[in-house]
């Protein structure tokens, strides 16, 4: 692979090309300091220079077939040369095609789909048919989510981030999260005695708001970028599903980051066996080699729109090449087990990192679900005291940990007091283990400030 790295300019004269000419998200950008990239194949990239990282977050949580799959290429390359572009009020077969597959893998009721470009239109565009189904207005979320970078999705979402876009839109309603770890409702009580109490305070919330106010209830199906955040039981979302039906309700569940094997089944809602009303997606639906997110609906809220019109629109819809993408990822999934080498590979994921957490003091908490974990790091395992905190600049031992794995090759995702482990799905045993030991490493320059 080192032969195929581009010599014809630095890394540094790329970084410097970038930085002039581009802004980069969420970022001040005299601090960027970005990985210059030459080429990527399966779970790993390269620089210009020919140094070899290992894609420990599936770039961003989004490559769960891995770096440049032969099929997927050809597919979008032989449409691209039979047709690339219709606008979205024309029929395609592909578009067709790939709207039949999502609906046979989506949990059962789920059948017409509304293709977008990415998750937060996916978002967007889920609250949007949810208002117009229902005739309501507000949506219920969670503080500790994130649901994309649109206007409304951004509002809705949780995330810190959304505070410079507020007041955002004005009908968001946010509940605490089954944050077991943390969150004080979990402090006096078993984590399936919180997760119960966190849904009586959800139907307290709706009847504040008025049932007849509230048109969705707008979850991940297993939360991402907010901390793998997930409540200990399925009671908990059966009991959600339960008010919904109760009170008209639709249930929105966001599977942008958690679809696609990332958990060990098709979607993170799967492992808790209910079927929602609403599903957005996109991420490993192409996994980045085009742009590409989906909403799709039950059929009695497709139905709906038989004789109501759907206002809804984007350009790209339904693009043919997007379609292409979607329909050949959907196929290696399959063809591949990587689903079944997610649920497998998981297990060692897991085991691995617990023995980390036995070897360092600052471990404090691992969670996760097939190849979707993270390692909360903390100062203090019996005060649970946060080794950086919750939207904090980022402190020296966390900056020193997350330097330390770039150093020796692997590129994750670090944020505040989480280390994550989202490698692609196609990952082997070994790579993990080769992996884990680079984290290794990296965990002990955070020990020291432990007490």
């Amino acid at each position: 692979m080192a032969s195929n790295v581009q010599e014809s300019m630095t890394n540094q004269e790329v970084v410097d090309k970038n930085k002039e000419y581009s802004l980069f998200s969420w970022s001040a950008q005299a601090s960027v300091n970005p990985i210059p990239v030459s080429t990527a194949k399966g779970i790993h990239f390269w620089d210009m220079e020919g140094k070899r990282y290992m894609d420990f977050s599936s770039q961003l949580m989004n490559v769960n077939v891995g770096h440049g799959h032969p099929k997927i290429i050809e597919a979008i390359q032989k449409q691209a040369e039979e047709l690339q572009f219709v606008f979205p009020g024309m029929a395609s077969k592909v578009r067709g095609e790939a709207a039949e597959m999502l609906a046979s893998i989506t949990p059962a009721g789920l059948k017409k789909s509304f293709f977008s470009l990415g998750g937060a239109e996916a978002v967007e565009n889920a609250m949007k048919m949810a208002r117009l189904y229902t005739g309501r207005q507000k949506v219920i979320t969670r503080y500790r989510s994130f649901h994309g970078a649109g206007f409304g999705s951004m509002s809705a979402g949780g995330d810190p981030r959304r505070l410079a876009n507020e007041p955002g839109v004005p009908w968001i309603v946010r509940i605490q999260d089954p944050y077991s770890y943390r969150s004080p409702i979990y402090r006096h009580c078993t984590p399936e005695q919180g997760d119960m109490i966190l849904v009586d305070l959800l139907e307290e919330t709706i009847e504040m708001e008025g049932p007849n106010n509230v048109a969705a209830v707008l979850l991940e199906g297993y939360n991402g970028s907010s901390g793998l955040i997930a409540p200990s039981t399925a009671k908990y979302w059966h009991r959600v599903r339960e008010l919904c039906d109760r009170y008209g309700i639709v249930l929105i569940v966001d599977e942008v980051m958690s679809g696609f094997g990332r958990t060990g089944k098709w979607f993170g809602i799967d492992n808790y066996g209910i079927s929602p009303d609403i599903m957005a997606m996109a991420k490993g639906l192409t996994c980045g080699y085009v742009p590409m997110g989906a909403t799709i609906v039950n059929e009695k809220i497709g139905k709906h729109f038989d004789n109501n019109q759907l206002w809804c629109g984007l350009t790209y819809s339904s693009y043919p090449i997007g379609c292409a993408a979607a329909l050949a990822c959907m196929k290696v999934y399959q063809e591949e087990n990587l689903i079944e080498n997610a649920a497998k590979m998981g297990k060692v994921l897991e085991a691995g990192l617990r023995k980390l957490q036995e070897k360092h003091v600052c471990v404090g908490d691992v969670r996760g679900i097939g190849l979707f974990w993270l390692m909360e790091l903390v100062k203090n395992r019996e005060t649970k005291e946060p080794m950086n905190g919750f939207n904090k600049p980022v402190s020296e031992p966390m900056a020193k940990v997350a330097a330390r794995l770039k150093e020796l090759g692997m590129s994750t995702f670090v944020r505040w007091d989480w280390v994550f482990a989202v490698p692609p799905l196609c990952i082997t045993e070994e790579q993990l283990n080769e992996g884990l030991a680079i984290m290794d490493d990296a965990l002990s320059l955070a020990d020291p400030y432990c007490s």
